[in-house]
Parts: structure tokens; C-alpha cells; sequence
């Protein structure tokens, strides 16, 4: 098996977007609308027919803690030579001899890594 799809919950669809193109300079594959024509859905390409799936959250719903059972983070694969041009970039919230870890606008974990390198 592969991966398919991973999806991210996000309150705002927008900025989300702005933060995955943007700032991690991913591509958007399609985006989706619902019945009513409103934005509900951006598919982000992750490479080798991945893609992240940003969804929009229900206003007010409630937020997982770190702790919780499920996802933990989105981790990216980065080379071992821009470590350090991405922790100028992101505001990292700690890291590990081969990974950087920090948030997006949401609070869902990111993690860019560069092992075994």
C-alpha cells in the first residue's frame, strides 16, 4: 500500500491554504465546494500522487490536544541541507536530530525531517 490522502481539519480554509502554498510552498490540486457553493475543501499535492486534504471545521467545534489518540503530526521530507533555511522560515516548536516540528495556523503539528540523513 501507499499513501493516498492525509486530511487536516482547519477553522479557515483560507489562511490555511496561504500557510501550506505559501509558507511551505506546496501546490493546490483542486478545490472543492459544497452544496451551497461555499469553499469546503483544498487538496494539497504531497508528491507521488499524495495529497494533503485541508477540510473546513465546523464553526466552534472542539480542538485535540498533542495528547489525544489519533494523528499526531503531517510529517514532510525535506533535505538534510535546508534545515536550516526552514527554521529561518517556521516558528519551530522543537525538533529532534532529524526533524523540526512547529504549527500551522490551526495548531496541527508539522513536521519536516530529513532521516536518515
Amino acid at each position: 500500500m501507499e499513501l493516498h490522502h492525509l486530511a487536516v481539519v482547519v477553522e479557515d480554509l483560507g489562511r490555511a491554504e496561504r500557510f501550506y502554498c505559501g509558507v511551505l510552498g506546496l501546490s493546490v490540486l483542486r478545490r472543492w465546494e459544497d452544496e451551497r457553493g461555499e469553499h469546503r475543501s483544498t487538496w494539497i499535492s504531497l508528491g507521488g500522487g499524495a495529497f494533503l486534504a485541508i477540510e473546513r471545521a465546523a464553526r466552534g467545534g472542539p480542538k485535540r490536544s498533542d495528547e489525544a489518540p489519533g494523528l499526531h503530526c503531517v510529517a514532510l521530507r525535506i533535505p538534510k541541507s535546508e534545515r536550516e533555511s526552514w527554521r529561518a522560515r517556521v516558528e519551530v516548536e522543537r525538533e529532534s536530530p532529524y526533524t523540526l516540528y512547529f504549527r500551522d495556523p490551526d495548531g496541527n503539528l508539522i513536521a519536516l525531517s530529513h532521516y536518515p540523513d
